[in-house]
């Protein structure tokens, strides 16, 4: 898996300071998306052990809410492989922090993907231009839905 950007102090990809990953590769390919760049599966650079060993360290914080994942898409096959191991070290080294998904993929269509069982928040569906809405928390589009998977986070 390769990721494009890591933010370390991320306040506009979900609720709180978060670390956020934002991965490589989009077969979606929405028009009108924001990060095109990350349709490429080779964008950017190889997520590697130290790459995990930094985004663990940035997590470290107190102050730190949680990790939002982004693209590209966590949900394509070859990022999720990469993703659901790293996801399981980052619940068990931080079990009160909480992690956010956005996926250009329906909710009713990933209920059996492993990863979608290590999120709390999962915001779905592609990026619909027609439907594009700047006053939308957490999301691009009006179709989007941000939602819960977890009893009691926090979505404000």
């Amino acid at each position: 898996m390769y990721y494009s950007k890591i933010n370390r102090n991320d306040i506009a990809n979900g609720v709180g300071v978060r670390v956020s990953l934002f991965v490589s590769g989009c077969r979606n390919r929405c028009p009108g998306c924001f990060n095109q760049e990350a349709w490429d599966f080779c964008a950017g650079a190889p997520f590697t052990a130290q790459t995990e060993e930094d985004i663990l360290a940035a997590l470290a914080p107190d102050w730190i809410a949680g990790l939002s994942l982004l693209g590209g898409d966590p949900f394509e096959p070859e990022n999720e492989a990469a993703l659901v191991p790293f996801i399981r070290r980052v619940r068990a080294t931080y079990p009160n922090k909480n992690i956010w998904c956005w996926t250009g993929y329906l909710y009713e269509d990933l209920q059996d993907r492993p990863l979608l069982k290590l999120v709390d928040v999962l915001v779905d569906g592609p990026f619909v231009m027609a439907q594009k809405d700047i006053s939308l928390t957490w999301r691009g589009s009006a179709n989007q839905r941000v939602i819960p998977l977890t009893e009691g986070v926090r979505l404000d």
